[in-house]
């Protein structure tokens, strides 16, 4: 009896691991991680772009991964959850996004906070909304940023709705495709999905390097 009650329990969900989701969840955990990755401050944490990648690779018809998806069902779950989230996200900004933000005490998000502000003085609202959607932590902080900067929704709306298509189409067909081109690629899967972390996670580094060189150049500047 204990050992049919046992197997009768779900094995506990890794929300950081993009298998575990899909295996869990499918189509519909797709569009609940990217509504709280996109629309939530809470949801910074979660795997976004190796999700979506992960799922592409899952739709491949002889896929061998943990399960099989449907692809229309992940282009329209994933498209679903990234523009809802961000439109979420911008108007829980408008009512007050600069007091949640300053409640937190994660030096991560704050520091993804800093980024999304000088995506937006450097490139201009739409660029930067669209060029947002393919940098970790500063997709969940620049929309709510944008509602509390009162950047002018029907802005908003539009070049979110290009930038979350882009970034949330673009991945899951990338995936579908290098499954479809390459035989057996599903079998290294983990490999994969940590290349595409680290790919996503360059632009953090980047921006992290010229950080730092700016500091460096400004103190020595001062002596």
């Amino acid at each position: 009896m204990a050992v049919s009650v046992l197997a009768a329990v779900p094995q506990a969900v890794n929300l950081l691991d993009a298998g575990s989701l899909l295996s869990a969840f499918g189509a519909l955990g797709i569009a609940a991680v990217l509504f709280a990755e996109t629309g939530l401050l809470v949801g910074f944490f979660l795997p976004g772009d190796s999700l979506l990648f992960t799922a592409g690779l899952l739709c491949v018809p002889d896929a061998q991964g943990p399960v099989h998806l449907s692809l229309p069902q992940v282009l329209i779950a994933a498209a679903v959850g990234a523009l809802l989230g961000a439109q979420a996200g911008y108007w829980i900004g408008r009512r007050g996004g600069r007091t949640l933000l300053a409640r937190s005490r994660s030096r991560k998000l704050h520091d993804g906070a800093e980024r999304a502000e000088g995506l937006l003085n450097r490139y201009g609202y739409a660029k930067a909304i669209v060029l947002a959607r393919f940098v970790p932590v500063v997709r969940t902080v620049l929309n709510p940023l944008a509602g509390a900067l009162n950047v002018p929704a029907r802005l908003f709306t539009l070049w979110q709705v290009v930038g979350g298509l882009i970034w949330t189409v673009g991945l899951v067909l990338a995936g579908y495709a290098l499954g479809s081109s390459v035989a057996g690629v599903d079998r290294y899967l983990l490999p994969i999905v940590t290349l595409v972390v680290m790919i996503s996670l360059l632009p953090l580094a980047v921006e992290a390097l010229r950080g730092r060189s700016r500091r460096t150049s400004e103190g020595g500047g001062s002596r």
